[in-house]
């Protein structure tokens, strides 16, 4: 399992000492997750459970009915407890390390809803935004000063934002994997969704995004079919459609992720595709990373560089 990539140092204050249940959870949580990458990816799973993009063609969290944006955070919580397999609270969500722990999610940073009972408990407060492509999760014991003074109907109420500081963060402004569709150049975009066909529009994504992390749900989405996986590989998916045009697509097998690691482009990590297009090379080729496949070698094609038909890759997964 490859970690991700923070583009921002995370910010992982120290457990108050004063406070031995919530270093205790902090531990647990850490150790359960070091890199964050089992978090980020419920993260991304759940708002693409959201969206069912196979079902309705979404890919954008504005798209989503409220009574969908208001039933998230119980999503998130029940993915969360299904990933970790938290034991259920007493009082709260979860039970770690032998703690009551609430869990609060919020696609606003600060936005999380603190219910009264929660007051003296320890939340986990997690925020994940599509649109920056982040996420962070942190600890902090509820006290009803660090809650902001109106409340809801439910008389739920806000973290102060002087009071953020009191958060033990486990992971800040993390990198969420990427939402593809979301973040895409329009054009592009319109282009891939203007086939009637699943298999062209694949085609086409493959075509147009390159050198990125495509994900699952990404690929279910723009397929819109049941059988969205036998659309991507070969014996007449994209795999094969694309080849005469020298685009390989990388996939999660060990032998491809070596592949990808060698022409130095991004590693497809569990459930990701990532697409390129490829030219035969000389031994004597030192200006780009090069790769031998099919008792050849190839590097990523330069703008310019006519197409050739690219390699098999392997498909075995050592």
């Amino acid at each position: 399992m490859l970690p991700l990539d923070h583009s921002a140092a995370t910010n992982i204050a120290s457990a108050d000492q004063d406070d031995p249940e919530l270093a205790a959870v902090v531990e647990a949580l850490r150790a359960a997750d070091p890199s964050g990458f089992r978090f980020a990816t419920v993260l991304r799973n759940t708002i693409d459970q959201l969206l069912d993009g196979e079902s309705t063609g979404r890919y954008d969290w504005k798209t989503l009915f409220k009574t969908e944006k208001t039933h998230a955070g119980t999503v998130v919580e029940i993915n969360l407890q299904r990933e970790f397999r938290f034991a259920d609270g007493d009082a709260m969500d979860y039970k770690i390390a032998g703690v009551d722990v609430d869990c609060k999610y919020s696609q606003t940073f600060g936005g999380w809803m603190i219910p009264p009972e929660a007051i003296g408990h320890l939340c986990l407060l997690v925020w994940a935004d599509d649109y920056k492509s982040r996420w962070s999760a942190g600890l902090v014991r509820i006290r009803a000063e660090l809650l902001n003074q109106g409340n809801n109907r439910d008389l739920k109420q806000t973290v102060n934002s002087k009071q953020r500081e009191k958060i033990t963060w486990l992971w800040r402004d993390a990198e969420l994997p990427e939402n593809v569709l979301l973040h895409m150049d329009p054009t592009d975009r319109k282009a891939v969704f203007a086939s009637s066909s699943g298999q062209a529009r694949l085609n086409e994504l493959f075509r147009r995004v390159q050198k990125r992390r495509i994900g699952r749900n990404v690929v279910r989405t723009v397929a819109q079919q049941k059988d969205y996986m036998k659309r991507v590989r070969g014996n007449g998916g994209s795999r094969s459609a694309l080849r005469r045009d020298g685009i390989l697509i990388i996939g999660d097998y060990e032998s491809h992720r070596r592949i990808a690691e060698q022409l130095g482009i991004p590693v497809p990590r569990e459930g990701e595709f990532v697409s390129v297009r490829v030219v035969e090379v000389g031994p004597a080729e030192t200006l780009r990373p090069t790769v031998i496949l099919s008792e050849r070698r190839w590097a990523c094609a330069l703008p310019g560089e006519p197409p050739q038909a690219a390699p098999l890759l392997p498909t075995h997964t050592k």
